[in-house]
């Protein structure tokens, strides 16, 4: 299958699942070509969406499907992210992912990466407020197939993941993406996008 529509497609298909099952973007994409092109077959290179045009394809989808409740969801999770962003300030937090883009849903977690000399530091803070959490492992943001340590708890009923890297990696970490826009953010500059996205008194009921 080799149609000039397959690429937008792809994209379509893996973004719904995106925004209606809260996948991941390649998981989605994997998921989108088996249902397009079938098993164990991909298609060439130029016909494979990449992830600024599968997410350009979820902000239609939400603003098609979940106009009524897709901006709810995403306020609520940016005010859950300041409020855990604000409680481990000390190790330098920065939110990333769809709660920062503006396309979290439904079944998303707040993403967060921390860049602290230790992870054991943050694992005591856990510990000593009472925090539960799980020990697993990210992607790490530099590529490859480096791995490194998340964390995974809970806050306010909103699952948080919280990756830890070193603090070198944090200078390179500060750039912005293809549209311009920073690829993460901390609390300052999120608390600035909550109050210039917030609905102004009076428009809601």
């Amino acid at each position: 299958m080799t149609h000039p529509f397959l690429r937008q497609e792809i994209a379509a298909a893996a973004a719904r699942m995106i925004a209606e099952d809260g996948l991941d973007y390649s998981t989605a994409k994997r998921k989108a070509i088996k249902q397009l092109v079938g098993p164990g077959t991909l298609p060439r290179g130029d016909l494979l969406p990449d992830n600024d045009e599968i997410e350009t394809e979820v902000r239609e989808y939400q603003a098609l499907y979940m106009g009524d409740t897709q901006p709810m969801r995403l306020a609520r999770l940016r005010q859950v992210a300041l409020s855990v962003m604000e409680r481990l300030a000390i190790f330098r937090p920065y939110l990333v992912g769809p709660v920062w883009t503006g396309t979290a849903g439904e079944h998303s977690d707040i993403y967060l990466q921390c860049f602290v000399d230790s992870s054991k530091e943050v694992e005591i803070y856990l510990i000593n407020h009472g925090i539960q959490y799980e020990v697993g492992e990210r992607p790490d943001f530099r590529g490859g197939r480096k791995m490194v340590e998340a964390l995974y708890f809970m806050w306010q009923d909103e699952g948080v993941v919280l990756s830890i890297y070193d603090s070198h990696a944090l200078r390179g970490a500060l750039r912005t993406g293809a549209d311009g826009r920073p690829e993460r953010a901390n609390a300052k500059a999120l608390e600035r996008l909550i109050n210039e996205t917030a609905t102004p008194s009076g428009d809601d009921e």
